[in-house]
């Protein structure tokens, strides 16, 4: 793509006076030191993107708030999701999914093991003074709530006086319940940028540029952001403004076939689901 050298400069100049006032106010505010570290990097590194500057520029010049918003997104997507944050979002992942595991067999085992008591508290010769009904538990749970103080437990009160201890789960039934609950979970993210971010089968710089596309989405008028809906970038944009805004070293940095393979990955991905 030729480019006006003169326009390429004004809007490399546009560009990093928007960070620059970025920069500023987040470490007035001490906010967000992780994404000023990705303007340091894009500032140092300005004239690696700097056609990328004209690209932008050229697209959202008309609307002040689109160039705003894309550096916004840029810096955000650089500071926490990349490389370390999206394994850290993988482990975290693996991690629920074995504190679940660890959930139903710790909590089936205690459910057996209160329907052994209750069964010896009313069968054997002895007895003890132990919780036997839920909302005693509930009760001793919610010990120093306030807000349950004031506005629950009298009305809980009033349900168990109405009602005889067999229309109430026991306290193994309620146990087992979380028991059941923990083996039907299954780790869901709580957004697109997560799941774009960790649907790979390993962590990889792939996860980043895939968030990354998926916020570019979120941040056009189809998400209800400020970027034209038809916004959308060159492969080689793309390629050096990640490269840059994640510090890749020269040997690291992708090119423009990377980030157009990547893309098409993504296509036949959303065709096939």
């Amino acid at each position: 793509m030729k480019t006006n050298a003169s326009t390429t400069k004004r809007a490399r100049e546009i560009c990093e006076k928007l960070l620059k006032a970025e920069r500023a106010n987040k470490i007035e505010k001490s906010i967000l030191p992780s994404e000023v570290s990705v303007i340091d990097r894009l500032l140092e590194r300005g004239l690696e993107v700097e056609d990328a500057y004209d690209e932008l520029y050229s697209k959202l010049s008309d609307d002040p708030r689109a160039l705003h918003s894309f550096f916004d997104l840029l810096q955000s997507v650089g500071a926490f999701w990349n490389a370390e944050s999206n394994q850290e979002a993988r482990t975290d992942k693996a991690r629920l999914v074995a504190v679940n595991k660890k959930i139903e067999r710790v909590a089936s085992s205690l459910a057996k093991l209160l329907n052994e008591r209750a069964e010896l508290k009313n069968h054997s010769g002895f007895s003890c003074n132990t919780l036997y009904h839920p909302v005693d538990a509930i009760h001793a749970g919610a010990d120093g709530n306030y807000g349950y103080e004031q506005y629950v437990k009298e009305k809980l009160e009033e349900m168990t006086g109405q009602f005889d201890l067999k229309y109430w789960p026991s306290l193994g039934a309620v146990i087992q319940a979380i028991a059941d609950d923990a083996a039907r979970a299954a780790p869901s993210p709580h957004d697109a940028l997560t799941e774009a971010a960790t649907e790979g089968p390993r962590a990889g710089l792939a996860d980043t540029f895939r968030a990354f596309f998926v916020a570019i989405e979120e941040g056009t008028g189809r998400g209800f952001g400020y970027l034209p809906r038809s916004f959308d970038l060159t492969d080689r944009s793309v390629a050096s403004l990640l490269s840059c805004a994640l510090g890749l070293a020269a040997e690291q940095a992708v090119d423009a076939p990377y980030v157009k393979r990547l893309r098409q990955r993504q296509r036949e991905r959303s065709n096939q689901s």
